[in-house]
């Protein structure tokens, strides 16, 4: 990289997540279709100032709020969501560095991010009982450690340049973030990814044997849970961000569709399909649904905001089932959305050449990283009875 990104104020980063959306949906169905990774979009996320608005101010950032960050990832998911998935977990995890990490490690990844360097992720794991179940570990290794695992899942691993591992320290200790360079010795990326949407993603696995890592490079995790916090709930909104972004342009290619080539059925007694008053129905009742999806998401954004600057038990509450609210909505406007655009658009829409179905693909594979169930039990039981959300990464 020759040219260091721009630090971006929020005007600014809203302008150019919408640009790059623009640029993004040009190949978004033929990457899809060919399953042509994103290398050259992802690079210019990078170049263009984007990975680091989070950055916090002290260390020559932005500082940017999480409604701001959630808006910049509705405005890409909207060009491309794959491209768009990619940087989640770099965004999760600048946020841990600002919360975990100590000084020294702050001033060196910060400024690692300001120069346009990219973080993956190494989280999930095949094979255990559920998806908090992790067996990666650090062991002690000389004035270092040595970590090994198999990691699944891990979005942005491939095009990253440092990967944080999430591991124990130490056989059965508490959970850490393990910072590995991509190109380290003993590490392992492998695009394995088969998933039937979110196909470019390239959320294949991760294999780390014998992985040197040096003492510096090892942040706390485990302490997050220990109070209040909205470190879950600024993640589940990056999702929900997606997946508003999903339903958005879904309605957006199915309305141009019919307002194109799309004939309308004989019984409408119109000329154009979009004057059909059934077509209007439903269009009116898919924009209800995302205009929903996209207020709520705004709430929650706001939501995470106020527990960023005052953070206690109530606006940690309070942020996160605002977010699980935004979620709840998010899946279902863009499943929704994704699968009756074929009942506007009729047989033709259906022409595999045209790769509608990208977006119900998309929307059905990403929705399912949380059950948007669990988010109205959270939801019903704090509003029936009181009862406090869970403290635990995914809310």
């Amino acid at each position: 990289m020759t040219a260091r990104p721009p630090v971006l104020d929020a005007g600014r980063a809203v302008r150019v997540a919408r640009e790059q959306a623009v640029l993004l949906a040009k190949d978004a169905a033929a990457r899809d279709s060919e399953r042509r990774l994103p290398g050259p979009e992802v690079a210019a996320l990078a170049t263009c100032g984007l990975l680091g608005i989070t950055v916090p101010a002290a260390h020559g950032g932005p500082a940017l709020p999480a409604s701001v960050v959630a808006e910049v990832f509705r405005l890409l998911a909207t060009g491309d969501p794959n491209a768009a998935q990619i940087p989640q977990s770099h965004f999760v995890y600048v946020r841990a560095l600002r919360d975990r990490a100590t000084p020294e490690q702050q001033r060196f990844f910060f400024a690692e991010v300001l120069a346009g360097r990219w973080f993956g992720n190494a989280q999930a794991e095949p094979g255990t009982r559920h998806a908090r179940d992790l067996r990666t570990t650090l062991r002690p290794d000389g004035d270092g450690w040595r970590l090994d695992g198999v990691k699944g899942y891990s979005t942005g691993a491939l095009f990253a340049d440092w990967i944080p591992v999430l591991a124990h320290r130490g056989e059965g200790g508490p959970l850490a973030v393990a910072w590995v360079r991509r190109d380290a010795a003993g590490v392992e990326v492998v695009d394995d990814w088969d998933g039937l949407g979110q196909r470019t993603t390239a959320s294949g696995t991760v294999r780390l044997t014998g992985v040197r890592v040096a003492a510096e490079h090892v942040t706390g995790y485990a302490e997050t849970f220990d109070g209040p916090q909205v470190h879950g709930a600024f993640a589940q909104l990056l999702h929900a961000a997606l997946d508003t972004g999903i339903a958005r342009a879904a309605v957006t290619e199915a309305a141009e569709f019919v307002r194109g080539t799309s004939r309308p059925y004989p019984d409408a007694g119109v000329d154009r399909h979009a004057e059909d008053p059934l077509v209007a129905q439903a269009f009116g009742e898919l924009e209800l649904a995302v205009r929903s999806a996209e207020a709520l998401l705004q709430a929650a954004g706001r939501a995470v905001d106020v527990a960023d600057r005052d953070l206690d038990a109530d606006t940690a509450r309070e942020a996160g089932l605002a977010v699980a609210a935004a979620r709840v909505a998010s899946t279902r406007a863009s499943l929704e959305a994704g699968s009756r655009l074929f009942e506007l658009g009729g047989t033709r829409s259906a022409l595999a050449a045209l790769n509608l179905d990208r977006h119900w693909r998309n929307a059905r594979t990403h929705t399912l990283h949380d059950p948007a169930a669990w988010k109205l039990q959270h939801l019903g039981r704090w509003v029936a009875d009181g009862v406090e959300p869970p403290n635990h990464p995914q809310f």
